[in-house]
């Protein structure tokens, strides 16, 4: 269904879509099922030109007929045995509807109908590529009937017959079967050729009713070429034995091939004229007027009879139009082009005499459509003028008019002529973004922040020791000895801290155990420049003794606004060792403070001895420690 519904809605053109859609609805209101069919489907599917529209209801189709010329059809003929009714529809289009039946054949060329459902009227048709309807009703749009496998004869490109008995119970079949031959460029399958052949040998032409005489003949004018139909029908011999005052010899043949001229450039313009009555114009062309009244009179459509006989009127009423004031500029005379009735459009181009005439349809064909190259689609895409703004093909159309009429010549005026179309710009993106952050004030190192800060080993960033150069090469000679007894700092009192004071406590001490004199040795390689050594050499170091000694002490900043620490007592000769003081160091240490803090609490310590002192002190220690 979906490829069918596609073909619909695509191959056809807008005129005769809207004629299905008219019958559709006349349809439905009616209670009606209705299908397109015959030759529609075949050309829909190959790919084809689609000339006319057959169209079949389940049910009485004259009944349509006042509902649909209401609707702007215009009726051209109708066969009340068949119930068949032959429109003509705005944007010319011709239509056939006819009701669904089933034939039976007494005699040969003698019909008998009886109305029956939709499938039962393929099966009485003429070849399998023609058997085939397309569903136009809601609930099953697009759904292919093809009881007879039509479809693998279009692949074989074959015409095969629908009945044994096809050429004998309707002998205008064999008409058919060499039109479709000539157009579609076929061949009859090996049955159907035989069967051809047979009724051909056995003269079963002479059994063809005298309608069907006339409907074959009006159907050479509606060929796309007729003149091609005619020879294909006269080589077989059939025109002697429907009308044998119409022969090849008798058309214009140097007039067809100008009036085709014409046809093709008017479809390449975006008009679709009906070439019928201008071709069965000049494929009459030489024979006397009595035998062109006599052929008018078979004809089964009296409208197409009409529609030829008022052709040089319709045409001379349009060249009064074409060369007066309504034309008078190249953008009048395009839209006169496109908004006339296209059969007079096509008759005047060809039989038109005058320079006026032949330049304006000159510069239709072949000048003003090279306009179109001169749309400024970049200064349009500029100016934001999309085909998704609304009132998009309008504006092209009148762009079209304005570059044909010579009226925007510079890229000025053309962005002055687009400048009301423009659409304004969008605003500018909304962006959410974060503010930034404040400076950081420094920050207070806490226990907390001294673990995220150590590395994958456990141990503390060194970079963020407060360690001098001076300091690493006494703490690297202090650990060359074994293990320097050193009485834990928790005694210091401090001021209490303020708020996170119990996983501060453990800190300091934790330093004191895990950083060896191998971790911190590397750092002495970032030691102050020589000239920045001595400054800081010369400065006088306040230490208080103790703290020489014990890392944590001397190291851990007091907590901000601590008071100022007490004078740290003595440290006893029989000091423990400070590998097992430091589970409680860990418990009670006291709480790092910052930097200047430690300067400040500093200077409220005793002083301490010199420096060789300092070092006398210790080493009795350490060999105390040794002995015990």
């Amino acid at each position: 269904m979906p490829d069918y519904i596609y073909l619909l809605e695509n191959r056809l053109s807008p005129a005769q879509k809207k004629a299905i859609q008219l019958v559709r609805d006349a349809a439905r209101e009616a209670g009606m099922t209705v299908f397109l069919a015959g030759g529609a489907v075949r050309d829909l599917t190959t790919g084809s030109s689609v000339r006319d529209l057959d169209l079949t209801v389940q049910g009485n189709a004259t009944k349509l007929k006042k509902s649909l010329e209401k609707h702007g059809a215009k009726l051209w003929g109708e066969y009340e045995p068949t119930r068949t009714l032959f429109f003509w529809f705005p944007g010319s289009v011709r239509v056939e509807v006819s009701s669904a039946r089933r034939e039976e054949y007494p005699k040969p060329g003698k019909p008998v109908y009886h109305w029956a459902p939709i499938l039962e009227d393929l099966r009485r048709r003429d070849f399998t590529a023609n058997a085939m309807a397309i569903s136009l009703n809601e609930g099953s749009y697009g759904l292919l009937l093809d009881p007879l496998n039509g479809m693998a004869d279009i692949e074989a490109r074959h015409l095969r017959l629908v009945s044994s008995y096809g050429f004998i119970e309707d002998p205008s079949r064999l008409l058919r079967a060499a039109r479709l031959k000539t157009r579609l460029g076929w061949e009859l399958d090996e049955r159907t050729q035989i069967r051809y052949e047979d009724a051909k040998g056995e003269n079963m032409i002479e059994a063809m009713p005298a309608h069907l005489k006339g409907y074959e003949l009006e159907e050479i004018g509606h060929e796309e070429d007729g003149l091609r139909a005619l020879k294909a029908l006269e080589s077989e011999g059939w025109m002697k034995h429907i009308f044998p005052a119409w022969t090849v010899a008798k058309a214009d043949v140097h007039a067809l091939d100008h009036l085709r001229e014409f046809y093709y450039q008017l479809l390449m313009q975006g008009v679709h004229p009906d070439i019928s009555a201008a071709q069965m114009e000049l494929l009459t062309g030489k024979m006397q007027p009595k035998d062109i009244a006599a052929l008018k009179k078979t004809f089964i459509r009296p409208g197409f009879v009409e529609q030829w006989n008022h052709l040089e009127a319709e045409a001379k009423e349009f060249t009064k139009v074409f060369t007066g004031k309504e034309a008078a500029t190249p953008s009048a005379t395009w839209k006169l082009l496109t908004s006339y009735q296209p059969e007079a459009i096509l008759w005047l181009a060809h039989t038109g005499k005058g320079a006026a005439i032949q330049n304006k349809f000159k510069n239709f064909f072949t000048v003003w459509p090279e306009a179109r190259q001169k749309v400024p689609v970049a200064l349009m895409q500029e100016m934001r003028i999309t085909p998704e703004i609304e009132r998009y093909e309008e504006l092209l159309r009148e762009l079209f008019f304005q570059l044909i009429d010579g009226k925007l010549q510079t890229d000025e005026e053309m962005r002055a002529f687009l400048e009301p179309y423009s659409p304004p710009a969008p605003p500018p993106p909304v962006t959410i973004r974060r503010s930034r952050k404040k400076a950081a004030e420094p920050k207070i190192k806490t226990a907390k922040l001294a673990e995220e800060d150590e590395d994958e080993e456990g141990l503390p960033n060194v970079d963020d020791l407060d360690l001098d150069a001076e300091d690493l090469d006494e703490e690297a000679e202090e650990e060359d000895d074994d293990e320097v007894p050193v009485k834990p700092a928790a005694k210091t009192k401090v001021a209490p801290a303020a708020a996170p004071k119990k996983e501060a406590e453990k800190k300091p001490a934790a330093i004191a155990k895990a950083v060896p004199a191998a971790k911190l040795a590397p750092v002495a390689k970032h030691a102050p420049e020589p000239k920045l050594a001595k400054k800081e050499a010369a400065k006088p170091v306040v230490k208080a003794a103790p703290a020489k000694h014990a890392a944590p002490a001397k190291h851990a900043a007091p907590v901000k606004h601590a008071a100022p620490a007490k004078k740290a007592a003595p440290q006893p000769a029989h000091a423990k060792p400070a590998k097992k003081a430091a589970p409680p160091a860990k418990k009670h240490a006291a709480k790092p403070a910052p930097k200047p803090a430690a300067k400040k609490a500093s200077n409220h310590a005793a002083k301490p001895a010199p420096k060789k002192t300092a070092h006398k002190t210790v080493k009795p220690a350490k060999k105390h420690a040794k002995k015990h």
